[in-house]
Protein backbone atom coordinates (compact mmCIF):
# COMPACT_ATOMS: atom_id res chain seq x y z
CA UNK A 1 0.00 0.00 0.00
CA UNK A 2 1.69 3.23 -1.05
CA UNK A 3 1.76 6.27 1.46
CA UNK A 4 -0.67 7.96 0.27
CA UNK A 5 -3.54 5.13 0.40
CA UNK A 6 -2.28 4.71 4.17
CA UNK A 7 -2.33 8.07 5.12
CA UNK A 8 -6.19 8.05 3.77
CA UNK A 9 -6.94 4.59 5.14
CA UNK A 10 -5.66 5.79 8.91
CA UNK A 11 -8.33 8.34 9.35
CA UNK A 12 -11.00 7.14 7.13
CA UNK A 13 -10.97 3.69 6.41
CA UNK A 14 -10.41 3.54 2.49
CA UNK A 15 -7.71 5.31 0.56
CA UNK A 16 -10.30 6.92 -1.78
CA UNK A 17 -12.86 8.80 0.75
CA UNK A 18 -15.97 10.57 -0.08
CA UNK A 19 -15.88 13.50 2.13
CA UNK A 20 -19.53 14.94 2.86
CA UNK A 21 -20.06 18.94 3.85
CA UNK A 22 -22.28 19.87 6.44
CA UNK A 23 -22.91 22.80 5.78
CA UNK A 24 -24.12 25.23 8.69
CA UNK A 25 -27.10 27.83 8.46
CA UNK A 26 -26.24 31.37 8.64
CA UNK A 27 -24.69 31.37 12.29
CA UNK A 28 -24.84 34.78 14.85
CA UNK A 29 -23.50 38.15 13.67
CA UNK A 30 -23.41 37.10 10.56
CA UNK A 31 -26.39 39.18 7.98
CA UNK A 32 -28.32 35.97 7.00
CA UNK A 33 -28.17 34.57 10.74
CA UNK A 34 -32.46 34.85 12.13
CA UNK A 35 -31.94 35.86 15.79
CA UNK A 36 -35.42 35.59 16.32
CA UNK A 37 -35.39 31.86 15.90
CA UNK A 38 -31.99 31.32 16.92
CA UNK A 39 -29.87 28.20 16.94
CA UNK A 40 -32.35 25.63 16.88
CA UNK A 41 -33.59 25.51 12.81
CA UNK A 42 -29.65 25.58 12.50
CA UNK A 43 -29.36 22.31 14.67
CA UNK A 44 -32.09 20.51 13.42
CA UNK A 45 -30.82 21.07 9.42
CA UNK A 46 -27.57 19.61 10.73
CA UNK A 47 -28.52 17.19 12.13
CA UNK A 48 -30.84 15.77 9.13
CA UNK A 49 -28.01 15.88 6.86
CA UNK A 50 -26.09 14.14 9.19
CA UNK A 51 -28.67 11.38 9.43
CA UNK A 52 -29.09 11.34 5.56
CA UNK A 53 -25.03 11.45 4.89
CA UNK A 54 -23.89 8.89 7.22
CA UNK A 55 -26.89 6.51 6.04
CA UNK A 56 -25.81 7.02 2.53
CA UNK A 57 -22.16 6.01 3.85
CA UNK A 58 -20.07 8.68 3.31
CA UNK A 59 -16.54 8.06 4.90
CA UNK A 60 -16.24 11.99 6.57
CA UNK A 61 -17.91 14.59 7.07
CA UNK A 62 -16.19 18.19 6.94
CA UNK A 63 -18.47 21.19 9.20
CA UNK A 64 -18.66 24.79 7.50
CA UNK A 65 -20.37 28.16 8.02
CA UNK A 66 -21.33 28.53 4.03
CA UNK A 67 -24.36 30.52 4.47
CA UNK A 68 -22.26 33.43 6.60
CA UNK A 69 -22.23 35.05 3.24
CA UNK A 70 -19.91 37.73 2.75
CA UNK A 71 -17.26 35.50 4.22
CA UNK A 72 -14.72 37.17 6.49
CA UNK A 73 -10.86 36.60 6.40
CA UNK A 74 -10.58 36.93 10.16
CA UNK A 75 -14.32 35.85 11.60
CA UNK A 76 -15.02 36.75 15.23
CA UNK A 77 -15.61 34.77 18.11
CA UNK A 78 -19.03 34.37 17.94
CA UNK A 79 -18.43 31.94 14.78
CA UNK A 80 -16.06 29.77 16.03
CA UNK A 81 -18.29 29.64 19.32
CA UNK A 82 -21.48 28.93 17.35
CA UNK A 83 -20.05 26.43 15.50
CA UNK A 84 -18.39 24.53 18.40
CA UNK A 85 -21.73 24.72 20.33
CA UNK A 86 -23.34 22.84 17.15
CA UNK A 87 -21.21 19.95 16.67
CA UNK A 88 -21.17 19.77 20.12
CA UNK A 89 -25.04 19.22 20.27
CA UNK A 90 -24.70 16.40 17.50
CA UNK A 91 -21.20 15.07 18.67
CA UNK A 92 -22.75 11.65 20.43
CA UNK A 93 -24.41 10.96 16.45
CA UNK A 94 -21.55 11.32 14.79
CA UNK A 95 -19.82 8.27 13.26
CA UNK A 96 -17.58 9.27 10.90
CA UNK A 97 -14.38 11.54 11.41
CA UNK A 98 -14.88 14.91 10.54
CA UNK A 99 -13.25 17.85 9.88
CA UNK A 100 -14.17 21.92 10.53
CA UNK A 101 -13.55 24.65 7.42
CA UNK A 102 -14.63 28.34 9.25
CA UNK A 103 -14.49 29.95 5.48
CA UNK A 104 -11.28 32.05 5.50
CA UNK A 105 -9.73 31.98 8.86
CA UNK A 106 -7.67 28.52 9.66
CA UNK A 107 -6.74 29.49 13.19
CA UNK A 108 -10.62 29.62 14.24
CA UNK A 109 -10.63 26.66 12.51
CA UNK A 110 -8.14 24.93 14.89
CA UNK A 111 -9.47 25.95 17.47
CA UNK A 112 -12.84 24.34 17.04
CA UNK A 113 -11.67 21.66 15.55
CA UNK A 114 -9.24 21.03 18.95
CA UNK A 115 -12.34 22.23 20.96
CA UNK A 116 -14.55 19.42 19.12
CA UNK A 117 -12.19 16.36 18.33
CA UNK A 118 -12.47 17.01 14.63
CA UNK A 119 -9.74 14.81 12.91
CA UNK A 120 -8.92 17.43 10.19
CA UNK A 121 -9.31 21.35 8.70
CA UNK A 122 -9.70 22.43 5.38
CA UNK A 123 -7.68 26.15 4.73
CA UNK A 124 -5.79 28.13 2.60
CA UNK A 125 -2.91 28.31 4.65
CA UNK A 126 -0.01 29.30 2.30
CA UNK A 127 0.10 31.88 -0.61
CA UNK A 128 -0.71 35.10 -1.32
CA UNK A 129 -4.32 35.66 -3.09
CA UNK A 130 -6.25 38.27 -4.70
CA UNK A 131 -9.97 37.51 -3.65
CA UNK A 132 -13.08 38.88 -3.80
CA UNK A 133 -12.79 39.53 -0.29
CA UNK A 134 -9.45 41.89 -0.37
CA UNK A 135 -6.01 40.12 -0.50
CA UNK A 136 -5.85 36.47 1.61
CA UNK A 137 -2.44 36.25 2.72
CA UNK A 138 -2.21 33.58 5.09
CA UNK A 139 0.94 33.62 7.03
CA UNK A 140 1.12 29.31 7.67
CA UNK A 141 4.03 29.63 10.19
CA UNK A 142 2.10 31.79 12.80
CA UNK A 143 -0.74 29.25 11.97
CA UNK A 144 1.41 26.22 13.02
CA UNK A 145 2.92 28.18 16.09
CA UNK A 146 -1.26 28.55 16.78
CA UNK A 147 -1.63 24.97 16.54
CA UNK A 148 0.86 23.90 18.64
CA UNK A 149 -0.21 26.32 21.12
CA UNK A 150 -3.70 24.85 22.24
CA UNK A 151 -2.63 21.57 21.87
CA UNK A 152 -3.99 20.60 18.31
CA UNK A 153 -0.97 18.92 17.06
CA UNK A 154 -2.46 16.07 15.91
CA UNK A 155 -5.05 17.71 13.54
CA UNK A 156 -4.36 17.16 9.82
CA UNK A 157 -4.58 20.63 7.43
CA UNK A 158 -5.84 20.30 4.58
CA UNK A 159 -4.92 22.68 2.16
CA UNK A 160 -6.51 24.46 -0.56
CA UNK A 161 -3.77 25.41 -3.09
CA UNK A 162 -6.56 26.87 -5.81
CA UNK A 163 -9.05 28.98 -3.49
CA UNK A 164 -12.52 29.90 -4.69
CA UNK A 165 -13.15 33.58 -5.29
CA UNK A 166 -9.66 34.08 -5.75
CA UNK A 167 -6.62 34.06 -8.04
CA UNK A 168 -3.02 33.46 -6.67
CA UNK A 169 -0.21 36.62 -7.25
CA UNK A 170 2.78 35.83 -8.62
CA UNK A 171 4.19 33.87 -11.94
CA UNK A 172 4.53 30.35 -9.62
CA UNK A 173 2.03 27.11 -10.55
CA UNK A 174 -0.16 25.42 -8.77
CA UNK A 175 1.90 22.69 -8.97
CA UNK A 176 5.03 24.65 -7.75
CA UNK A 177 2.35 26.05 -5.17
CA UNK A 178 1.37 22.56 -3.93
CA UNK A 179 5.27 21.68 -3.50
CA UNK A 180 5.63 24.29 -1.56
CA UNK A 181 2.43 23.92 0.79
CA UNK A 182 4.10 19.72 0.98
CA UNK A 183 7.21 21.27 1.86
CA UNK A 184 5.92 23.49 4.43
CA UNK A 185 4.11 20.59 6.29
CA UNK A 186 0.45 20.42 5.24
CA UNK A 187 -1.21 16.89 5.05
CA UNK A 188 -3.25 16.76 2.16
CA UNK A 189 -3.61 19.27 -1.28
CA UNK A 190 -6.82 20.36 -2.28
CA UNK A 191 -7.79 21.63 -5.42
CA UNK A 192 -11.33 23.20 -6.60
CA UNK A 193 -12.96 24.71 -8.89
CA UNK A 194 -13.57 29.07 -9.20
CA UNK A 195 -16.77 28.64 -7.30
CA UNK A 196 -18.71 26.14 -4.74
CA UNK A 197 -20.08 23.56 -6.74
CA UNK A 198 -18.46 24.17 -9.53
CA UNK A 199 -15.77 21.28 -11.10
CA UNK A 200 -12.01 20.59 -10.45
CA UNK A 201 -9.83 21.04 -12.93
CA UNK A 202 -8.30 16.96 -13.65
CA UNK A 203 -6.04 18.27 -15.50
CA UNK A 204 -4.98 20.47 -13.25
CA UNK A 205 -5.04 17.27 -10.12
CA UNK A 206 -2.94 15.35 -12.38
CA UNK A 207 -0.12 17.85 -12.43
CA UNK A 208 -0.31 18.37 -8.72
CA UNK A 209 -0.17 14.53 -7.95
CA UNK A 210 2.80 14.06 -9.94
CA UNK A 211 4.19 16.83 -8.23
CA UNK A 212 3.41 15.53 -4.84
CA UNK A 213 3.56 12.06 -5.24
CA UNK A 214 3.53 11.11 -1.29
CA UNK A 215 0.48 13.57 -0.54
CA UNK A 216 -3.09 13.02 -0.62
CA UNK A 217 -4.41 15.51 -2.89
CA UNK A 218 -8.07 15.75 -2.96
CA UNK A 219 -10.64 17.47 -5.49
CA UNK A 220 -12.64 19.66 -3.37
CA UNK A 221 -16.03 20.84 -5.45
CA UNK A 222 -17.88 20.42 -8.15
CA UNK A 223 -18.05 16.84 -8.36
CA UNK A 224 -20.83 14.76 -9.23
CA UNK A 225 -22.59 10.70 -9.67
CA UNK A 226 -21.66 11.37 -13.23
CA UNK A 227 -17.87 12.69 -13.04
CA UNK A 228 -16.86 10.70 -9.56
CA UNK A 229 -15.65 7.84 -11.58
CA UNK A 230 -13.38 9.68 -13.35
CA UNK A 231 -12.38 12.07 -10.15
CA UNK A 232 -11.55 9.16 -8.52
CA UNK A 233 -9.16 7.69 -10.98
CA UNK A 234 -7.04 10.76 -10.65
CA UNK A 235 -7.86 12.02 -6.97
CA UNK A 236 -7.06 10.50 -3.58
CA UNK A 237 -10.39 11.41 -2.55
CA UNK A 238 -13.36 13.89 -2.97
CA UNK A 239 -15.02 16.25 -0.87
CA UNK A 240 -18.96 16.84 -1.67
CA UNK A 241 -21.58 18.92 -1.22
CA UNK A 242 -24.27 20.77 -3.44
CA UNK A 243 -24.51 17.76 -5.89
CA UNK A 244 -26.10 15.89 -2.47
CA UNK A 245 -28.33 18.88 -1.87
CA UNK A 246 -32.15 18.63 -3.02
CA UNK A 247 -32.28 19.92 -7.11
CA UNK A 248 -28.51 20.23 -6.48
CA UNK A 249 -28.73 23.67 -4.74
CA UNK A 250 -25.61 24.31 -2.14
CA UNK A 251 -28.63 26.05 0.55
CA UNK A 252 -30.80 22.90 0.31
CA UNK A 253 -31.07 19.96 2.76
CA UNK A 254 -29.09 17.21 1.83
CA UNK A 255 -30.99 14.81 -0.87
CA UNK A 256 -30.97 10.87 0.49
CA UNK A 257 -31.47 9.34 -2.83
CA UNK A 258 -28.91 11.45 -4.55
CA UNK A 259 -26.73 11.15 -1.61
CA UNK A 260 -27.30 7.25 -2.29
CA UNK A 261 -26.39 7.13 -5.80
CA UNK A 262 -23.32 9.24 -5.89
CA UNK A 263 -21.60 6.53 -2.63
CA UNK A 264 -22.59 3.59 -4.99
CA UNK A 265 -20.74 5.42 -8.32
CA UNK A 266 -18.48 5.94 -5.77
CA UNK A 267 -17.69 2.59 -4.29
CA UNK A 268 -17.80 1.50 -8.03
CA UNK A 269 -15.17 3.80 -8.62
CA UNK A 270 -12.92 2.45 -5.72
CA UNK A 271 -13.17 -1.19 -7.23
CA UNK A 272 -11.23 -0.09 -10.42
CA UNK A 273 -8.98 1.89 -8.51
Amino acid sequence: MSNVMSSTMTMFGTGKPVIAMMHAGALPGRPRHDAARGMKPLLDALARDLHALQQAGVDGLLFCNEADLPYRLKTGPETATAMAALIGELKSEIHRPFGVDIVWDPAASLAVARATGASFVREVVTGVYESDLGLMRPAFGEIKAAQARIGAGHVKVFANVTPEFASPLGSRSTKERARGAVFLGVDAVLITGPITGLPTDLAELREVKAAVPETPVLASTGVTADTVNETLQVADGVIVGTHLKRDGVTWNPVDPARAARFMAEADKAREKS
